[in-house]
């Protein structure tokens, strides 16, 4: 590093020269990386939450939400939400909550700071490896600025791009350290020029393979070692996409450590059997990682069923011809690129001759040009888990799964740059602030959910995923025809996209469209076969049409996939007591207050269920247990009335009959129950009372009609009492009782021809009526004498 002296300031350097200097001087570069790349990226700090994957890391995640508590932390090591296990990745979201809240603003800033980090670190190793300051300098900025990292940082869902970076990054320096023993030699002159031999930068056996691990070297070997594998861990359980990481050990001990440089072959092989060695405990935490990542998503890996290994091949290549391309003419990027199926055999066949003939080209010049082995390699093996093989989700590509692998092309373009010093950085410079331009307008489409979307929509074709996202903000804006339309139109390119069709028949059941609903949970279902949500909205969906048989293996489907799901035990308890199967719905019931004690609903369906069952006890301490929570619950003193009245307890279920009323003075049946049972106990008039409020409520009900002519009749008030009679037969002519209690009250009167009639008829209607067969008896016998 050259340092400008107070001898030269002395001598009057020119000022230009010394300006020229002073930007050289690393850690200016550093500071001016990252203030470059804060000025580009500030706009996202007024950004909002989108509703792509944000509700389910961050806004709508109840374990995030509460901040960093340690049961909160322990969660985020035995989840396997959103279809990943990175634990570092839930607690960095809960660090943010706990001291931004739920604004938006500090989360951006959050991973625009480790952004910016990141950026720092790469320039700081690339120059530590090679000591091309200009170069590492403009890889970082690259790194920094380029349009395809917008996903990245933007995407508050998307932090575990640039926290798993900033765990890599750390470990590469680790290893660095490890390699050099904390002894990096570089010539004086190699730290000035720009363009020196890459053979120079890092001399060939300047680092024994064999050294000893003891002494002062070999403990500071030992520990950077132990280092980079503890931040390679960290990395691992911040995102798994760094599982390559062993492979790209190798290449940078190819390019530009130079472990591999030695003169013959047994030589190579001898010097590269220690290299493997070395990376065996790197290796096996990855498969481990690979082994929990396999684990926790397999739910959202495709089967081969829906896309054969063949269109799986063909996709990926394809996909990294088209990251080639979008990464030198950065446009039309959107979230996300859908897998259109299968891709067209001749563009495939392109794909992979030009990726064979760029291999080929950096193999065969991989002597003269290292860097081109190590930065295509790099790029190469860095998407291997994310190119497509093994399919996670509806996209062919993405924006974010870049973020590390474009180094690898960023360091063939910055070392295979052939021009003129002059030249060159104008056109670094041109091309830095081109990316710029680009990425400040690209972060533009991620202001809002909507922003996303509908730029999803305009700069990609037949994009049913980007219709589907906006279909599905649009609803939950309550703007449901514009919704149905997008979804709609999401369907008509992918007739088979489970989720727009499961949310067609979504907005239709709640206009109560049952019956036109239906259809699309079973089409969602038919597309995969597992979708738990379609079968609870399936489920609902019949139970609400009375078809609660088939209701009952939807909910049943629901429940074996999320067995503390309490609306699906709930609704199957619902619709098991609705088919009479009180003992089954009961275990339901149960199972849900398991798992949340203080549901009001539950308490009081498993209380009508152990009514049901002749349970009694049981079911009035579940009755108390809804009253507790709810003391109101009108519904529930009704029917803890009743259940009392039943065991004898009549003063106790008056009281509670009481409090129905008091609760819902509206309720018809309440007043009817409550007087049936004043009435029991002899208390006519407040009963007759009760009666004609009740049949203000609701004057046609026949069961009213006739409580309150018995009571009347009681009363010595025949005429009224027959009157009510007669109109609890008009409004139900086939209920026997009514016919008896009419008859006798004609009979009370002497009307004993209209009060045989009575009786007769409800023997025809019930032939084993005991009471009208005696009434009747009594009245012919009268009649013979």
């Amino acid at each position: 590093m050259t340092r400008i002296t107070p001898a030269e300031l002395s001598r009057g350097t020119p000022p230009a020269s010394r300006l020229a200097r002073l930007l050289s001087h690393p850690a200016i570069v550093g500071l001016l990386l990252a203030a470059a790349t804060l000025a580009v990226f500030y706009p996202a700090l007024r950004h909002q939450f989108v509703s792509f994957d944000d509700p389910d890391y961050v806004t709508a995640n109840t374990h995030v939400k509460g901040g960093l508590t340690g049961e909160d932390m322990a969660w985020a090591f035995r989840a396997g939400h959103a279809s990943n296990w990175h634990p570092l990745t839930w607690m960095s979201h809960q660090l943010d909550v706990q001291l931004y809240g739920l604004n938006p603003a500090g989360h951006h800033l959050t991973s625009l700071l480790f952004h910016a980090l990141n950026t720092i670190l790469l320039f700081i190793l690339l120059r530590r490896l090679t000591g091309a300051l200009g170069r590492s300098a403009f890889v970082a900025a690259l790194f920094a600025l380029h349009p395809l990292h917008v996903e990245s940082v933007a995407w508050i869902s998307e932090r575990k791009d640039v926290l798993s970076a900033f765990f890599f990054l750390l470990t590469l320096m680790a290893y660095v350290n490890y390699v050099t023993s904390s002894a990096w030699r570089m010539s004086r002159e190699g730290e000035k020029s720009e363009d020196r031999n890459p053979k120079t930068e890092i001399r060939s056996g300047e680092f024994g393979v064999g050294r000893s691990m003891f002494g002062v070297r070999g403990l500071q070997r030992s520990f950077w070692y132990a280092l980079a594998l503890v931040l390679f861990a960290l990395g691992l359980m911040s995102k798994p996409m760094l599982v390559t990481m062993p492979f790209v050990l190798l290449l940078l001990d190819y390019w530009p450590l130079r472990r591999l440089e030695l003169k013959t072959q047994d030589s190579r092989l001898k010097t590269l059997l220690p290299l493997l060695l070395e990376k065996l405990p790197f290796l096996l935490l990855s498969i481990i990682s690979c082994l929990v990542t396999v684990l926790v998503q397999k739910q959202a890996i495709q089967p081969l069923a829906n896309l054969s290994l063949g269109v799986r091949v063909g996709n990926a290549l394809l996909a990294y011809v088209r990251y080639l391309g979008k990464t030198l003419w950065p446009l039309n990027l959107a979230t996300p690129y859908p897998h259109p199926g299968h891709w067209p055999l001749a563009s495939v066949l392109l794909a992979a001759a030009l990726l064979a003939g760029l291999t080929l080209a950096a193999l065969w010049l991989r002597r003269k040009y290292p860097f081109a082995f190590t930065g295509w390699f790099w790029f190469l093996g860095m998407l291997v888990p994310v190119i497509g093989v093994v399919q996670v989700g509806e996209q062919s590509m993405a924006d974010r799964y870049t973020y590390l692998p474009l180094i690898g092309i960023f360091i063939i373009l910055a070392w295979g740059a052939r021009l003129n010093r002059g030249l060159l950085m104008l056109v670094a410079a041109l091309v830095l602030l081109a990316c710029a331009a680009r990425t400040r307008d690209q972060l533009r489409s991620w202001k809002d959910s909507e922003s996303l979307y509908r730029h999803a929509v305009a700069v990609s074709s037949k994009n049913f995923i980007a219709y589907y996202n906006l279909g599905s903000w649009l609803d939950s804006e309550g703007r449901i025809d514009e919704a149905l339309t997008n979804y709609f139109k999401a369907v008509e390119m992918q007739p088979h996209y489970p989720d727009p069709l499961n949310n067609i028949g979504c907005s239709l059941a709640n206009r109560k469209q049952f019956a036109d609903a239906i259809p699309y949970f079973e089409a969602a279902l038919r597309s995969k076969p597992g979708f738990t949500s379609a079968h609870q909205n399936l489920a609902n969906s019949l139970r609400e049409m009375k078809r609660f048989d088939e209701a009952i293996p939807h909910f049943q489907a629901v429940v074996k996939e999320k067995p503390e799901d309490t609306s699906a035990l709930n609704g199957l308890g619902n619709a098991l007591a609705s088919q009479g199967q009180f003992a089954e719905a009961a275990q339901y019931y149960e199972a849900s207050l398991r798992v949340k004690p203080d549901q009001v609903a539950a308490h009081y369906d498993l209380a009508n269920a152990l009514a049901n069952l002749r349970r009694a006890d049981e079911a009035i301490v579940q009755y108390r247990l809804a009253l507790q929570a709810k003391p109101g619950f009108a519904l529930a003193h009704n029917d803890l009335g009743i259940i009392l009245a039943r065991q004898g307890k009549l003063e106790e279920a008056i009281l509670e009959l009481r409090e129905a009323v008091r609760g819902q003075p509206g309720g018809a049946s309440f007043q009817l129950n409550l007087g049936k049972l004043l009435a029991s106990r002899q208390d006519f008039g407040e009963a007759i009372s009760c009666y004609n409020e009740a049949l203000r409520i609701a004057p046609n009900n026949p069961d009213t009609h006739n409580a309150l002519g018995s009571a009347l009749a009681a009363t010595g008030k025949l005429d009224d009492a027959i009157v009510q009679f007669q109109e609890a037969l008009r409004l139900r002519p086939e209920n026997p009782g009514t016919h008896c209690n009419l008859g006798k009250a004609l009979a009370a009167q002497g009307r004993s021809d209209e009060a045989i009639r009575q009786f007769t008829e409800a023997l025809r209607l019930k032939p084993d009526f005991a009471q009208a067969r005696i009434e009747l008896q009594a009245l012919t016998g009268q009649r013979s004498q």
